[in-house]
């Protein structure tokens, strides 16, 4: 059984970045590790002692941002990243959020659309990949 914890091992959440954002999309380094990941609020998905899933939740006043969502592939289409969301919008709205935002990846947004966020911005590009800025009330 898969369970999502609040998590301070960001090697294991980092190793899932690793893997999926820049050794599988091809997302430069320099474009992944930035200095928010001190701040951050960091969930772990874990099946048994096994990392499969992660995300990166902030907080900016009456705004959650939910981030770093990645999920390995042998965990896509179970539910997982569909968790992981609901998951951090939860945490956020326990940290006093009342909405939560994120970029999607442009080919994902219909995922997030099922989550309850609308699209709130244009593309952008982000490390090479066409984004849209989304959000959901809390």
């Amino acid at each position: 059984m898969t369970e999502i914890v609040e998590t301070s091992d960001l090697a294991a959440c980092h190793a899932l970045r690793r893997a999926i954002f820049i050794d599988e999309q091809g997302v430069p380094e320099a474009d992944e590790w930035d200095d928010l990941d001190a701040e951050a609020v960091h969930l772990l998905a874990r099946d048994g002692a096994t990392p499969v899933g992660t995300a990166r939740l902030l907080h900016r006043g009456d705004i959650g941002k939910i981030g770093r969502v990645c999920v390995v592939k042998t965990a896509r289409g179970t539910g997982l990243g569909a968790a992981l969301i609901t998951e951090g919008c939860a945490r956020l709205e326990a940290m006093g959020c009342g909405s939560a935002k994120l970029g999607a990846q442009v080919h994902a947004i219909p995922f997030y659309e099922k989550l309850g966020f609308s699209v709130c911005g244009p593309v952008y590009d982000d490390a090479g990949i066409p984004h849209r800025d989304m959000e959901k009330a809390l």
